[in-house]
């Protein structure tokens, strides 16, 4: 409940509608919540107040009066910066955050990134939950995304009438650990995004039917999300973007810095790391990361 308004929802602010904080914001619409929206790019976010959000000129008109406020942003540097640089007026948003207030970072970023802003707000008395995401548009718009929350049980208790709107919440540790493990995800999406892409180019090349194969592999035990979802816009060349490719890289980058900050050495991940980086640097990096078929596609015929 809104403390100041007994019996209502609280305000809820969220900083970043794109791909699939769009849908992630009109559920909370749906759910009654009073939503406060920011986006960089306004146009993005207008769809929202038809559905009667508050459209904010600024991240700091956003996060007023806020008792959730969600982030749903590109990179830990670009969040780092709307929280703590100060704007055109010499303010920033964490000194506009109310006391007692929780930031739900549902953004990517590092998990030492989502370590040192939960600390920094701390002071301010601000709480802290790293809650990024699995599922995709499709999870988005469907409101069943995977939602891997770091942060004490006080806090995820918090936060989890809030979150279940969106997805299914799985608590994981403390803060850094949501980060930790969808950095995790990341790294078996990638690989598993590889795996489809050169069993069914193996396919094409020695004659097989792919959409008959992919039929056929479904239910075995090569099954997966990707396989059905990405392994359908592979055969169907269908590459508008749920994640981007960009998006993808920059998971994989982090996961194997991380890796190699803890003294590991994963080849297959910086295998697809590499994959990406060629698919990024040869104009791809807005499609699809399923696009990654085209990327080993083009390097069959070099």
């Amino acid at each position: 409940m809104d403390k100041n308004h007994p019996g209502t929802k609280p305000t809820v602010a969220f900083l970043g509608t794109g791909i699939m904080g769009l849908p992630m914001c009109g559920h909370l619409l749906a759910a009654g919540y009073p939503v406060q929206v920011w986006n960089r790019s306004a146009e993005k976010a207008a769809p929202l107040a038809e559905l009667g959000a508050t459209l904010c000129g600024s991240p700091r008109e956003a996060v007023t009066g806020a008792t959730f406020v969600i982030f749903m942003l590109s990179t830990g540097p670009v969040i780092d910066q709307v929280l703590f640089q100060a704007d055109s007026t010499g303010n920033t948003v964490e000194q506009q955050l109310d006391e007692g207030a929780t930031v739900i970072m549902m953004s990517s970023i590092p998990v030492e990134t989502a370590r040192d802003q939960a600390t920094r707000l701390s002071k301010i008395n601000v709480d802290y939950v790293d809650a990024p995401v699995s599922g995709g548009d499709i999870g988005a718009v469907n409101a069943r995304l995977a939602i891997l929350a770091g942060g004490d049980s006080e806090s995820i208790t918090n936060v989890q009438d809030l979150l279940s709107v969106m997805g299914r919440v799985s608590h994981v540790g403390p803060v850094g650990c949501g980060q930790l493990v969808k950095l995790a995800n990341q790294t078996i999406v990638g690989i598993n995004i590889d795996a489809v892409a050169e069993a069914f180019l193996l396919i094409e090349a020695g004659g097989g039917d792919l959409a008959a194969a992919h039929k056929a592999l479904i239910g075995g035990f090569a099954d997966s999300a990707i396989l059905r979802h990405h392994g359908e816009r592979m055969i169907n060349r269908s590459f508008k973007p749920g994640a981007t490719a960009e998006t993808q890289l920059k998971d994989m980058r982090t996961s194997r810095e991380l890796a190699e900050s803890l003294g590991l050495d994963l080849p297959v991940l910086q295998l697809t790391e590499s994959l990406y980086q060629g698919m990024c640097q040869n104009g791809r990096e807005d499609l699809d990361h399923s696009g990654l078929y085209l990327e080993i596609a083009d390097r069959t015929k070099a």
